[in-house]
């Protein structure tokens, strides 16, 4: 069933170079350096602009807004969300508030940070701020809004919401994949034993789970695996690729008439090659399938896949194949679907792996504590399997306790006003921007004790789930935007962690000590480290 990409890439001649250079993600602070280069005519030109917008257009200000930091012309308070949005704002809004409004650019937009008021936004008006705002580079890659995460509030995305709960991610679809993560676990642990070379060598742990969760959504979604050659680790680059230009900044949707700089900075040129590589890619995919469909029902009068052996495309052509209920599931809608499940669910994945381990070798109590009850329940197994998962309740919460700290996408994918509301006694005007900071939920003291520290025990008493429930603790979002794929990636987390740490001790690399562990992150839509997370793994002696 699992298939290299080598003849993937060699087919359509994507070329190395193209594939090698990672961009920076593109900051407010990228964009002006970017600017202050351009000639002196068109900055002396963009400043008179800067100044007839100022004064000529300039919406006059509601009333009974909340509470907003000073902002400069033009810009807003763009200039005010750093290198680390979630950071700066949480900040921000410990000045003027857990509601706050911002201006930036021409867009209004309404950051959220306490639970109270992210459950008025996620429960109580949900339906109002199902919607998306405008995104050119979402709607660029993801064939004009045909996915999940980012079309627009309607019937089209109901038809394709019931399709990832119903059919390609629902409990038992999951199941369905157990053999799958249990041998992609297994086949990372071979590898970390053999670059481990006893405990002498340090190795790169995040390159590891970057490839093990390229693997699985691979398998999953279209029955092949990424590859470790040359060729797979190109497209690894270009999924990481996709993940940041989906984050990126880009000035012609917050201020249109400088959208020029876009075309200048290189942001459009390279959205555009990203596209035409991942969209080459995916053709060869779904040409594949439909060629092996066609041979099975040639040799064998039928399309013979068990249902639990299905992958997330034979269901997607079964249902186009079977065009009911309505629901049309042209060639560009896959594709679509096929790379939500890889920007929402590759990044997400690895990042929560790479940030408990992180947590756990800066806490040696908390790590010996959770090895034990591993060891403990698994005995003298050769490998952790699902089945002995379910006891591990300690294991559970330290990984609820990573996401408490480091949600995957802090700032959870914004939302849009579809008609004037009130929220805590504010008003919300139509079309304004949503931004819930779950990085700051996380850490609200007024919901979590000692927010700051690390404490999985704070999770052994508290019933508290990351499904969408309990609003001061939102990982993975809630309401009708939130994301379907939580219990498809908590498998891969579970099982992997647990593995981690029952075959393996841990430790820092040239005698370094726990508080030295850099835990900088990286800037993008998802926050992992900024850094490869770089340690030495020594087998257990049973």
């Amino acid at each position: 069933m699992t298939r290299d990409v080598h003849n993937v890439m060699k087919t359509h001649k994507i070329k190395e170079s193209e594939m090698t250079n990672i961009p920076i993600p593109f900051h407010v602070h990228y964009q002006l350096q970017e600017f202050l280069l351009l000639p002196s005519f068109f900055i002396s030109l963009i400043l008179a602009m800067f100044v007839i917008k100022w004064v000529f257009f300039t919406n006059p200000s509601n009333n009974n807004l909340p509470p907003s930091p000073s902002k400069l012309p033009i810009i807003g308070n763009l200039h005010q969300l750093g290198m680390t949005p979630h950071r700066s704002l949480t900040s921000l809004a410990r000045l003027h508030g857990p509601i706050m409004l911002l201006q930036l650019g021409r867009e209004r937009t309404f950051v959220i940070s306490s639970p109270n008021f992210a459950r008025e936004i996620m429960k109580t008006h949900d339906i109002i701020f199902a919607n998306r705002p405008y995104s050119s580079i979402a709607r660029k890659l993801l064939y004009d809004y045909r996915d999940l995460s980012w079309s627009p509030y309607g019937e089209y995305w109901r038809q394709m919401r019931s399709i990832c709960v119903m059919r390609l991610l629902s409990t038992r679809r999951v199941q369905s994949f157990r053999s799958l993560r249990e041998e992609e676990t297994i086949q990372m642990i071979e590898k970390v034993a053999l670059r481990s070379c006893s405990g002498s060598s340090p190795i790169d742990l995040s390159e590891i789970l970057i490839s093990l969760t390229n693997n699985v959504i691979c398998r999953a979604a279209f029955g092949m695996t990424c590859g470790e050659g040359e060729a797979g680790g190109k497209l690894k680059k270009l999924l990481e690729e996709l993940g940041e230009l989906l984050g990126m900044f880009c000035v012609g949707d917050f201020i249109p008439w400088l959208a020029f700089l876009d075309k200048l900075t290189g942001l459009d040129a390279r959205v555009e090659r990203v596209f035409k590589h991942l969209d080459s890619f995916l053709n060869y995919v779904i040409d594949h399938h439909m060629t092996r469909q066609r041979q099975d029902v040639a040799t064998n009068g039928g399309v013979i896949v068990k249902e639990d052996q299905k992958d997330f495309l034979d269901v997607l052509l079964e249902i186009q194949n079977d065009g009911t209920n309505g629901i049309s599931m042209a060639r560009e809608n896959m594709k679509a679907i096929i790379l939500d499940m890889f920007a929402g669910g590759t990044d997400t994945t690895y990042t929560a792996l790479e940030w408990a381990l992180t947590e756990l070798i800066k806490h040696s109590k908390t790590m010996k504590k959770v090895q034990e009850e591993v060891r403990r329940i698994a005995g003298s197994k050769s490998y952790i399997n699902e089945d002995h998962i379910e006891k591990m309740f300690y294991l559970k919460a330290v990984i609820k306790e990573t996401l408490r700290l480091h949600p995957p996408v802090p700032l959870l994918l914004p939302r849009q006003a579809t008609k004037d509301v009130q929220v805590g006694g504010y008003n919300i005007p139509a079309k304004s921007r949503v931004i819930i900071n779950a990085w700051a939920i996380g850490r609200d003291p007024a919901s979590w004790e000692e927010p700051e520290k690390f404490k999985p025990e704070r999770f052994l008493d508290n019933c508290s789930s990351f499904k969408g429930n309990d609003f001061h603790f939102i990982p993975f979002g809630a309401g009708r935007r939130g994301c379907p794929g939580a219990t498809f990636a908590i498998a891969i987390v579970e099982l992997v962690l647990s593995n981690l740490l029952y075959k393996f001790d841990w430790a820092l690399p040239d005698e370094q000590r726990e508080e030295d562990l850099d835990v900088d992150e990286s800037n993008g839509i998802t926050i992992h480290r900024k850094f490869p997370l770089v340690v030495v793994a020594t087998p257990h002696r049973f």
